[in-house]
């Protein structure tokens, strides 16, 4: 059976604890990982300027892989939002508007993936922090439009920084349709932020029934505590078979 490794980490515009913005040290914390597909979320991209100041094309060269960005919206002259990416080829992908009114906009980055003949739809999210904000979004992605399109013919994975910190209708929705990988289950933790000293559960990985989590961990290496304030949560994935 195919195995992939992957992952989500909200990187914090490559801002770390001590106040430094380093694109370069989120480089090696994902070369840590050692992921095929990984989801970022909070990403500058300014072209024009130096080469780190891109950090989702600075990003993408120094790991040789493929990479897709979704737009949330203009910051600082340069593209912010969820970035893929990928070590296999990228057929196509959507950019979804969650926004909601007088909020921060947000989007939901998904990306259709080919591994030996078995296609992935990969969902990247960075959802709102606001209560009644994630309940709109709930239903914006449980939606014919999104997760239940028709034309999803392979297997799911929603992944990202979804802002729930407790079992609220985000949650029960998406395992209304999809799996979700149980961080008690694979770790003594059950939270994974901030780094340092965790004590909320943000970042989840929720998959489709087509496939198994064969292991899950919250990657608290040195140099991941001072990269970003949020860690990177990776998982390995064995494809059973499609969707």
């Amino acid at each position: 059976m195919q195995r992939i490794r992957i992952a989500t980490y909200n990187i914090h515009k490559c801002k770390g604890l001590d106040r430094k913005i380093s694109p370069s040290r989120i480089v090696e914390v994902l070369r840590e990982l050692d992921a095929d597909i990984i989801a970022l979320q909070e990403v500058v991209s300014l072209d024009g300027g130096s080469r780190q100041e891109n950090q989702a094309r600075f990003i993408a060269e120094k790991l040789d892989m493929n990479f897709f960005s979704g737009e949330t919206r203009k910051l600082d002259g340069g593209s912010y939002g969820n970035v893929l990416l990928a070590r296999f080829p990228v057929q196509r992908t959507f950019n979804y508007d969650l926004s909601v009114r007088r909020r921060e906009p947000r989007r939901c980055l998904r990306a259709d993936i080919e591994i030996n003949n078995h296609r992935l739809h990969i969902f990247n999210v960075h959802l709102g922090t606001a209560f009644f904000e994630r309940r709109h979004q709930a239903r914006r992605l449980v939606a014919p439009e999104i997760l239940l399109s028709r034309e999803l013919d392979g297997s799911r994975v929603m992944l990202g920084d979804f802002n729930e910190w407790t079992r609220g209708l985000v949650t029960r929705m998406l395992s209304a349709h999809l799996r979700s990988a149980d961080i008690r289950f694979h770790l003594r933790r059950s939270k994974t932020y901030p780094g340092v000293i965790p004590f909320l559960h943000l970042d989840h990985i929720y998959f489709d029934h087509s496939l198994e989590m064969e292991s899950l961990a919250l990657h608290r290496s040195r140099l991941a505590l001072v990269a970003s304030d949020h860690l990177p949560l990776v998982g390995e994935l064995r494809l059973k078979r499609h969707g």
